[in-house]
């Protein structure tokens, strides 16, 4: 088999060192021009019922669990003083969602494969009708399946679905902040080890404390997808004074004193349900096959994708039916946490209630889980 991944994150590179294990041969294709190009994000909960498994499967649950943050499951529910209202603090020894840095994680995955898998530098134009890889240098790369893992803006998709990501109507804008404990003492109090979430209806504050002494904010919106339309720190910073004017002084410095410019990022998402026809020489896995709103569920899905499928690949008597074998389980469980989490985004914003409003804190999704 000539298998072909598009997209070095997460879910392409975890595709990649199980199909290894099991002695598939497999590239990985990313445009990026080495992989040190670019911030990867910040951090993320690898769940011990998704992401876990596949990590099991990659025989890399050890190197995981070295490198996690166990204290990163803190959660913090506040008001827009900065008073605690719900406070989640790990027990002793649980790991069932700790956090780890994407870039930790991305660089765990890499050195796991065998040298040259990932091609660097190689941005695609499109799939071919019988599944060739064209390039922007213009090569071709004939290939048995091209597997797309190139998330939301995919150039694989458009080979088996007419679909396009469409505006949420919610925006996120990124804050970071260094050396918190020495120079953002307040703020790393506020947020703790873990997670901080306040909102009051139309706006959010979501902070995350990352490796490195490092906590990233989000401030999230209901605005237009252009709303931002400069790059003026000092002018983004004053639109952000007068949108949280009513929150407390300790609160808004989680808007204020941050080191560098705000980054904007308005979510996008797929149709719900999003499938296609099969096509046993194209498929998708991770957000290339269902963007969903960030709710702690996108990272964690796309490695129990790239699981499935290359344990598909492994335990199948041709690609075809290792394709459709995959995708009869992928699609239905995507459909359902993507209806699940269909408005999710608007949830961030709910001002505090009896029945509070921190999605990312419920563990009462189930899903479908086919990894023994």
């Amino acid at each position: 088999m000539r298998i072909s991944i598009v997209g070095a994150g997460p879910g392409g590179l975890t595709c990649a060192r199980i199909l290894q294990k099991h002695g598939i041969s497999v590239t990985v294709y990313d445009r990026d021009p080495h992989p040190q190009a670019r911030d990867q994000g910040g951090t993320l909960d690898l769940h011990a019922d998704d992401g876990q498994l596949a990590l099991r499967e990659a025989g890399l649950l050890d190197e995981f669990f070295a490198l996690a943050r166990p204290e990163g499951q803190e959660m913090r529910k506040l008001d827009t003083a900065g008073r605690i209202l719900e406070h989640h603090v790990p027990a002793e020894g649980e790991l069932f969602k700790p956090e780890i840095d994407r870039g930790l994680l991305r660089g765990m995955l890499l050195d796991s494969l065998e040298p040259g898998t990932v091609r660097w530098g190689r941005t695609l134009v499109g799939v071919g009708g019988s599944g060739e890889l064209n390039f922007a240098d213009g090569t071709t790369v004939e290939t048995d399946l091209v597997i797309g893992a190139d998330g939301a803006w995919s150039r694989v998709r458009p080979a088996v679905s007419a679909a396009v990501p469409r505006y949420s109507g919610i925006t996120f804008l990124e804050a970071w902040f260094e050396d918190v404990d020495t120079a953002h003492p307040d703020i790393a109090a506020l947020v703790g080890q873990g997670g901080a979430m306040a909102a009051d209806g139309e706006r959010c504050l979501f902070a995350q404390r990352n490796s490195g002494d490092q906590i990233r904010v989000y401030i999230v919106q209901r605005l237009p997808a252009d709303w931002v339309g400069v790059s003026d720190t000092a002018e983004i910073r004053s639109r952000l004074l007068d949108a949280f004017s009513a929150w407390s002084p300790p609160m808004v410095r989680m808007i204020t004193d941050n080191d560098g410019p705000y980054v904007d990022r308005p979510l996008f998402v797929l149709p719900v349900p999003h499938t296609w026809e099969h096509k046993p020489t194209v498929t998708l896995l991770g957000d290339a096959a269902h963007l969903m709103p960030p709710l702690g569920v996108g990272a964690n899905l796309a490695m129990l994708d790239a699981a499935e499928l290359a344990l598909a690949l492994a335990g199948s008597g041709t690609v075809g039916e290792a394709v459709a074998a995959y995708e009869k389980t992928m699609l239905p469980r995507a459909a359902e946490m993507a209806r699940l989490l269909e408005n999710g985004a608007e949830g961030l914003l709910d001002a505090p209630s009896d029945e509070g409003y921190l999605p990312f804190m419920s563990e009462s999704v189930e899903k479908t889980i086919t990894l023994g």
